[in-house]
Order: C-alpha cells, then structure tokens, then sequence
C-alpha cells in the first residue's frame, strides 16, 4: 500500500491525479474502522493532515466556508450561530474523541445515508455548494447534486472535497436523531430542519431513511405554501396541529427506508413523522418569538 503525505493543496490533487484511486484521510474516524475490519484495502492512502487550509473556516458577506477538515468539536463551539443546524448535528457525532477527528469534509466523502452532517446541511438550503477540486480545476456542487447513489458522491476519480459553502443561518434550525443512544451510535434515521425567513423557505433534510440523504420536497412546498398565503412569516402567529401534523406526514411519505438490524422500515417512517412535527413546532415558538421581540 501506497502511504502518499503532501505538504500542500497543490501536492494534494497532484498525487490524487497520480494515484485516482487514492483514498483521502484526515480524520479518519471512517476509514481507519473499515481498514481495520478489512472491509475496505486502498492502493494508496493519501493522508491530508498538514494542509492547514483544510482545517480552517471563514464567513464571507452571508456564506460560511467551511474547510473540509474542520472537526466537529470545532462546529460546535465555534459556528453554533451561523450554522445552528449543523452544530447540533455534530453534537451526535460519536464520542468526543470522534468529534475531535472527523469533519464534514468525510461524512461527504463517505455519502454514507446514515451520515450526521447531511440531513443538517441538506435543510440549509439549496444554495450548499460542495468545492471539489482537480489539477483540471474546481466545482461548485449543489448539495442536491452531490448524492448519487448509497455510498456513492458525484466527485470525479482525481477530485478531493476542499470546503462546504452553506449559507449563514437566517432564521432557527433544528436536528433530531433516533438512536439507542444520543451519540456513539448510527442513527435508525435523522431529520433536519430549517425556516430561511429572508426568502420565505423552508429546508428539510432526511438521513437513514433512504438510498441517499434527502430532502421532503413536497413538505417542504406545503409549509411554505401555508406560511405564505396565511401571512405567518410576518405575524409568527400560530400555525395549528393540522398543520404540523400533515408536515409530518409529508416528511413520513418522502422516506424510502428498508429493514435492519437497527429498525424496520415502519419504526423509521414513524419516527420521522414525530421528529418532523417536533422540530417544525421547536424552530416556529423559536421564530415566533423572536418576532414578537422585534415588534
């Protein structure tokens, strides 16, 4: 096995170009555990730990660029403002050990379903861009665009993720995981949550309920809808339990989950109704508050 560590970005997609099937590590909280198992044997492992860039974040006007090495414990304490979201998701990432590793830059890697980052960043809107790069140059990916397939990312053979572009956070975000515990584990399924009041949307993001991490479109039209024609995002008034009940219903029929050793599909489905209606009804009275402190 080949043991590739550049010192720079440049050294970075140059050996990535050399050796395509190269597999990046940083944090490693994934990939040593299925080396160690057997489960996974690269050719080459091309280790990213001195480039410092990847391990650095910057707000600029109302984006966050979040370097793809930055480690959870770091979302948590450092960007629980601007990105609420994905703070409380990285709260559930293993232990504090883990959280002191890995970062979304390998979740998105991975494309795991049951991947903690992706229902958070997949309810901060459609504007999530993924920054993949190349000796051949750099893309932005649309969130939306990025899972493929179960495990499976759109990145190219000879692209490494550099950062996640995710817009700072204009309204209350919200994250709910079921598990047999709160961390340390893999979810059963997740859902995120998010109002973006500047443009009068809202984001949702489904995790361990289907192929691929994704949104509940047809939820997310109906709430939006509902907010729009009642006047909601102006007054902060309340919303009703029909309301929230048929959003949670909505969020239940986009999942697409199958049976496991950690939960049937039914318990998945259920339990994403109850955690949609919950963190709809947490991010509104948080919302409405902030409303009536306004006025």
């Amino acid at each position: 096995m080949e043991f590739l560590r550049p010192a720079t970005w440049d050294e970075a997609l140059a050996a990535k170009a050399e050796y395509p099937t190269a597999l990046p590590i940083s944090g490693g909280t994934d990939v040593m555990v299925e080396m160690n198992f057997d489960v996974h044997r690269p050719s080459a492992i091309l280790d990213l730990n001195r480039i410092t860039e990847l391990a650095q974040w910057e707000i600029t006007g109302e984006v966050v660029k979040l370097g793809a090495s930055v480690p959870y414990s770091r979302i948590i304490d450092e960007l629980s403002e601007p990105l609420p979201g994905l703070a409380l998701a990285a709260h559930t990432v293993g232990s504090p050990q883990i959280r002191n590793r890995g970062g979304v830059g390998g979740n998105l890697g991975a494309a795991s379903p049951a991947g903690d980052s992706h229902p958070a960043l997949l309810a901060a809107g459609r504007d999530v861009l993924v920054e993949a790069a190349s000796v051949r140059g750099t893309r932005m990916i649309p969130i939306d665009e990025f899972y493929v397939g179960v495990k499976r990312n759109s990145l190219e053979a000879d692209e490494l993720i550099r950062a996640v572009h995710i817009p700072v956070a204009d309204g209350p975000q919200q994250f709910s995981k079921i598990g047999t515990r709160n961390a340390m584990v893999i979810a059963v399924c997740a859902f995120g949550f998010a109002l973006h009041p500047k443009n009068g949307t809202v984001g949702t993001g489904i995790g361990s309920a289907a192929p691929t991490p994704r949104r509940a479109v047809e939820a997310e039209e109906y709430l939006q809808g509902v907010l729009a024609e009642r006047g909601l995002w102006e007054s902060g008034g309340l919303l009703g339990t029909e309301v929230i009940q048929q959003f949670g219903e909505l969020v239940k029929a986009a999942a697409s989950p199958i049976d496991d050793v950690r939960g049937t599909a039914e318990y998945r489905r259920h339990a994403l109704a109850v955690m949609a209606r919950r963190t709809l009804t947490w991010t509104w009275n948080d919302y409405s508050k902030q409303i009536r402190s306004a006025a």
